[in-house]
């Protein structure tokens, strides 16, 4: 994960609605932009619970896999698919777990899921231009679809959402935190462009 320096935005803490059976709890939403790079992070919060999410340029993407092996139109593929830089965190005192198979990619009105570790597996299988080590390296840099993690606990890696660079959308995100659901939504996320204008210094 990036240790630039960060700059908040005038948008940054926005209140994000958690929703437990029959309750409504307000978590926090923390946007930032990096000095540096232009980069986008979004951090969720609930009760010592964390997860953030890092823009990553489709170059990055395309660069990483291509140097693990990938050829040129796969690698293409996935650097156009919108990675995100992700760690979860449990600093809290309850267990947590999640399925990043029950997440949900809102987009212009249209609900999809997230494009898991599982998925890109069964779709390089049969690619005999793909060396074994390659697919193994992107499985193995993908965050786990299923975890669960006591208090104290964390795990980074990249996470996936199917989308154009540039697009918006919400992620709707449920975990279960000392066995209950508990859902919730972080709006406006950004696949990050092709080319990130930095800001001004």
């Amino acid at each position: 994960m990036s240790k630039e320096p960060l700059n908040k935005l005038c948008l940054s803490c926005l209140a994000g609605l958690l929703i437990f059976p029959g309750t409504a709890v307000m978590a926090e939403i923390t946007v930032e932009v990096g000095k540096n790079t232009g980069l986008k992070t979004w951090k969720w919060t609930h009760e010592g619970v964390s997860l953030r999410l890092v823009q990553r340029l489709p170059d990055q993407t395309r660069a990483y896999v291509m140097a693990k092996g990938f050829p040129r139109d796969a690698a293409d593929e996935l650097a156009t698919s919108c990675f995100f830089g992700s760690m979860f965190r449990n600093d809290g005192n309850l267990p947590l777990d999640f399925d990043l198979r029950q997440w949900k990619v809102v987009h212009n009105g249209r609900e999809t899921g997230m494009k898991v570790r599982e998925l890109w597996k069964q779709k390089f299988r049969e690619r005999k231009d793909i060396p074994a080590p390659a697919r193994i390296g992107l499985n193995w840099s993908l965050m786990p679809t299923v975890q669960h993690f006591e208090p104290g606990d964390y795990n980074w890696g990249m996470t996936v959402y199917g989308l154009p660079p540039g697009e918006t959308f919400d992620l709707h995100l449920k975990v279960m935190l000392d066995g209950k659901p508990l859902e919730t939504v972080i709006p406006g996320l950004q696949c990050a462009p092709e080319v990130v204008e930095k800001p001004a210094s």
